[in-house]
């Protein structure tokens, strides 16, 4: 098996492996291009077009970054605004019409609990996946592994430690559900 191949699958990899350095280089060679741009440039398409494994015109603010990019799958009319950070050691799927508000982190990277084998180096992911219509807000972080129904709502500055319900509005740290207004 490969380091790509196991990473992608949630287990443990090597970061160092020279196909994964040489796919996080050619990510921030288009970061880089991406990021020196601005709103009306006709190279900011054709970038993300490279960079993202699925784009669909999604709106994105620069400065964005990303781990590989090529693991990040956009639907239709998504918005992302400035300073995201959306790592993609597994996959990252947006459904459609979501919103992204300043700096929100998408983080699929997990470390073990276990000091010595942290200090190996082991590492592993888990996919990150988002339903349509969502709303994240600004500086809210999203850890390995959670879903997010369609609808949703994470407040500013919240931190998903679970999954998110369809139609569930969560806020703080961690982030919890807001109760039902009658």
């Amino acid at each position: 098996m490969s380091a790509l191949t196991d990473m992608l699958a949630g287990r443990a990899y090597d970061p160092g492996d020279g196909e994964l350095v040489a796919m996080r280089k050619t990510a921030q060679g288009l970061m880089r291009e991406y990021n020196a741009t601005i709103i009306g440039d006709k190279t900011r398409a054709r970038t993300l077009a490279q960079l993202l494994g699925s784009w669909n015109g999604a709106v994105v603010r620069a400065p964005f970054h990303v781990d590989y990019g090529k693991h990040i799958h956009f639907g239709e009319g998504c918005f992302v605004n400035y300073g995201c950070f959306f790592m993609d050691i597994c996959e990252i799927r947006i459904g459609a019409r979501c919103q992204f508000g300043t700096a929100v982190q998408l983080l699929t990277e997990d470390r073990p609990r276990d000091a010595g084998r942290r200090a190996a180096g082991e590492e592993w992911g888990k996919p990150i996946t988002i339903g349509d219509d969502v709303w994240i807000g600004g500086g809210a972080i999203v850890l390995p592994g959670i879903t997010i129904g369609d609808g949703a709502i994470v407040g500013a500055g919240a931190v998903v430690t679970r999954d998110v319900p369809a139609g569930a509005t969560v806020v703080g740290n961690p982030a919890r559900p807001l109760p039902a207004r009658g």
